[in-house]
């Protein structure tokens, strides 16, 4: 019995995302401030290429099949689902890197977070359905970009300039917009289609909620703390850490 197209996706997108990672000081090279923190400077780059094409695909998907907005359990393009695929290989990827380089008390928030959409997301693929559902979720990652290009304007020590002050503005508009809105619309969504999903599917989808929205909520604050109320003295010891 052959693997599935879903699994294969996922397996080539796990090595895509692994030989990217290995080769990234070559495509661009670290600072050097960020020498003294090379893997972080790698996964950084990694991360910040998966937000700009998973965001991408989760946006062109709904434009190329609008019908999945409506309904978002068994309605899906063959497009929208390997790009659910592709993120559940970098989100592989990125486990392994972190659990192979950083300390667990360091890491553990991102690998429980990574874990759940692992989770969810797979589900999502094996059974052929929820994929809207899961595309709804990657448009988190269009904050995400923004995210990443923070930690890399800190790790290169470019605190002080007008395109961190920019990006911080971006990162908290899209944060609320694109992150914590779609997370409580997501919510929403599960309340109202209670009865049209299964109790196991359920119960997979509101945990995953309830771990996800208040982890969301406390890093919007440390990311407010950090670029508006902070000193700049604070916002550079977190580039150390």
């Amino acid at each position: 019995m052959g693997l599935s197209p879903g699994l294969l996706l996922v397996g080539g997108s796990f090595a895509a995302f692994r030989l990217l990672n290995r080769g990234l000081e070559r495509l661009v090279p670290p600072p050097r401030a960020a020498l003294r923190n090379r893997w972080k400077w790698r996964n950084i780059w990694t991360s910040f290429a998966h937000s700009l094409l998973s965001g991408a695909g989760a946006l062109l998907g709904f434009y190329l099949h609008p019908q999945m907005a409506e309904d978002l359990i068994g309605t899906h393009s063959p497009a929208a689902r390997s790009v659910v695929s592709v993120s559940i290989g970098y989100f592989l990827q990125d486990f392994v890197d972190m659990l192979c380089n950083q300390k667990l008390h360091q890491s553990w928030e991102l690998l429980f977070h990574h874990s759940v959409v692992i989770i969810c997301f797979s589900v999502a693929v094996l059974v052929h359905q929820y994929i809207g559902f899961a595309l709804v979720a990657l448009l988190v990652e269009i904050n995400s970009i923004f995210l990443h290009l923070r930690q890399i304007l800190l790790m290169a020590n470019l605190v002080h300039t007008t395109c961190y002050r920019l990006n911080s503005i971006i990162n908290l508009g899209t944060y609320v917009v694109f992150r914590i809105t779609t997370l409580a619309w997501m919510t929403r969504w599960l309340v109202l289609n209670r009865e049209n999903i299964p109790l196991a599917t359920y119960t997979v989808g509101t945990v995953g909620m309830a771990i996800m929205t208040p982890m969301n909520i406390i890093l919007f604050y440390r990311l407010l703390r950090s670029d508006f109320l902070k000193s700049s003295r604070e916002v550079w010891r977190e580039k150390e850490k």
